[in-house]
């Protein structure tokens, strides 16, 4: 493992269960996320799974943005108040220990409300300020911890905020519980109701527990929000008419078994809102998924139609193009016959005429066409060459592209006028006699 000897042994530990629990396989990853939850195994996990869930982050750093609170109705028309008394003394020795104490717990309790009355006229109490609630709920856990020890359910490592978004968006109960330092109950409740395995195994299988000190900003503002009047108090909160409804209270000193049986019954109570809003959100998500599905399919329809679109247009342009083409291809061989046919006026005026039979230097031409046409044609000895190229050039029966050959021994007349040499040789140069026949291959045959 790489960097692995700057680990403690507890953080090697937890890097590997880390990586067990999430499946992350990139340990440099994984290290970077524990580092940033301060190598909290718990919350890191959480925060990842909410991460990859697309929920919103719990575990963020001081600062981040919270969840977005829900509206809650801490006070419905039928919401079940249970309060649980403490146990009469039982026996006279119990009743004689009441009656001993009872004045000093009486003046002691007196005294330090008065104190506390005006230490809070003079000094306002600063748990209405609240800063930093996620680390308000990370502080009291690690010392419920310290104190009670690790059995205890699950407690929700997040804001209320943020639990109650949880717990509307999964459609369970959360059940909150406000921790009182100083009351007398908190230790036995804590020690044995909330360490019980039972109560253990029924809170993190039915609720999302969310639980803070009362004495913290973030424990108090709740307090003051659920208007609790003992410890320890528990507020089920369950969605109910499409808003988070506080539907029950638990206030005194209660036993796990009777815990559970409370519960359950507000549970059993409850559980038909729950089963109707869970069956809104199928047909709410049926419906969604049923237009996404049409938008998909009515999206592809388009998408072919526009295809095909497409496919018509490219077919026009490229018919428009070939159309064009061939038209200017037509407009060229146009253009070239044209100016072909132009030259052909302009040479037929430079052939010069045809000598008399019985002129001394004349020569008499016989060619034959490719179509097998017989041309004749006298001209003199000792004029170019060229005039035969015009001669035949200019001929109707004649192609237009052209070489004048002999018979045998067969040789091409290099007659045709060029740049390089505007007067080719005489008919005499090219050792042509009195009479001659001579063929015209067509070079584009």
């Amino acid at each position: 493992m790489a960097d692995g000897d700057d680990l403690s042994q507890q953080q090697t530990d937890n890097l590997l269960q880390f990586q067990d629990l999430t499946g992350i396989e990139d340990i440099e990853r994984c290290r970077t996320i524990l580092e940033r939850h301060n190598w909290n195994i718990e919350t890191a996990v959480q925060d990842t799974f909410n991460e990859q869930e697309g929920a919103p982050t719990v575990f963020s750093q001081q600062g981040a943005r919270e969840a977005r609170e829900l509206v809650v109705n801490t006070q419905p028309f039928n919401q079940r108040v249970i309060s649980i008394q403490r146990q009469q003394p039982a026996g006279l020795w119990q009743w004689s220990y009441y009656v001993i104490f009872f004045p000093i717990r009486f003046v002691w309790s007196t005294v330090f409300d008065v104190l506390r009355f005006f230490f809070r006229l003079l000094r306002p109490d600063p748990r209405r300020n609240v800063t930093d609630p996620l680390g308000d709920v990370l502080r009291f856990i690690s010392q419920y911890e310290s104190k009670y020890g690790s059995c205890h359910p699950v407690f929700y490592q997040g804001t209320y905020s943020q639990a109650l978004n949880d717990a509307k968006r999964e459609l369970r109960f959360l059940l909150v519980y406000l921790h009182g330092d100083d009351h007398q109950d908190t230790d036995s409740f804590c020690q044995n109701t909330l360490a019980d395995p039972q109560v253990c195994t029924f809170l993190n299988t039915r609720t999302i527990l969310w639980a803070c000190n009362t004495g913290s900003p973030e424990g108090y503002r709740v307090s003051q929000a659920l208007k609790e009047n003992t410890y320890p108090f528990l507020a089920v909160i369950v969605l109910r008419e499409n808003r988070m409804t506080v539907v029950a209270k638990i206030e005194g000193p209660i036993g796990a078994e009777e815990l559970m049986n409370r519960l359950e019954g507000v549970m059993r109570e409850n559980e038909v809102s729950l089963i109707a809003a869970r069956a809104e959100r199928e047909e709410r998500n049926f419906n969604q998924t049923l237009r996404q599905q049409q938008d998909e399919a009515y999206l592809e329809s388009l998408r072919a139609d526009q295809e095909k679109e497409r496919r018509k247009r490219e077919e026009r342009q490229r018919l428009e193009e070939e159309l064009q083409k061939q038209r200017d291809e037509e407009a060229r061989l146009e253009r070239i016959q044209e100016e072909r046919q132009r030259r052909k006026e302009e040479l037929a005026l430079e052939i010069p005429p045809e000598p008399d039979v019985d002129h001394p230097d004349a020569i008499r031409i016989v060619l034959k066409t490719p179509n097998g046409k017989r041309l004749e044609r006298r001209f003199l000895g000792i004029q170019s060459s060229k005039y035969l190229y015009f001669y035949v050039f200019c001929h109707a029966e004649c192609p237009d592209d052209f070489q004048i050959v002999t018979n045998f021994p067969r040789r091409v007349l290099n007659c045709e006028p060029t740049d390089e040499k505007v007067d080719p040789p005489s008919f005499k140069e090219l050792g042509l006699g009195k009479s001659e026949l001579l063929f015209i291959h067509d070079n584009e045959a």
